[in-house]
């Protein structure tokens, strides 16, 4: 683990990584790392750390969201980061990348019915008109900019 100390994002003025971006071999767990640093310092804004998106996240690894919280505020690295998921996590190879392509092209009418109820009125107010949506992620990631 890195002793020195980690800048985390100020997320009211920037944002988290995309969920596709990759830490530790699982998508979703950058963006969870990004949000965790910005609640342990105070710089959350508008975002939530251990949200539903997070959740999913934590669930699959098998990982508390206090103990990766805990471990985050010791200042640890991406590096220290990712070999504390692997070390706390028992998936398989095979059953991380399933699951990262399962959330990577999930549609959102294949979501949970309340996330989808959720979504539905999200996607009206934060996504513009003209966007297409064809997966989970890409709300994220046309909300953010980033396509």
């Amino acid at each position: 683990m890195s002793t020195q100390t980690i800048q985390s994002l100020d997320l009211t003025k920037e944002t988290p990584r995309s969920p596709r971006a990759t830490l530790g071999g699982y998508v979703v767990a950058g963006r969870t790392l990004d949000k965790c640093r910005a609640a342990v310092a105070g710089t959350l804004g508008e975002y939530h750390f251990n949200c539903p998106l997070d959740q999913i996240f934590l669930s699959f690894a098998g990982v508390s969201a206090e103990g990766f919280q805990e471990f985050v505020a010791t200042g640890a690295d991406d590096d220290a980061v990712a070999k504390w998921i692997q070390e706390n996590s028992s998936n398989t190879q095979e059953e991380i990348v399933k699951w990262n392509n399962d959330l990577r092209y999930k549609r959102i009418n294949e979501m949970p019915v309340e996330i989808q109820v959720f979504l539905e009125g999200y996607i009206a107010e934060f996504i513009p008109q003209d966007r297409v949506i064809y997966h989970w992620f890409d709300v994220y990631d046309i909300e953010e900019g980033r396509i």
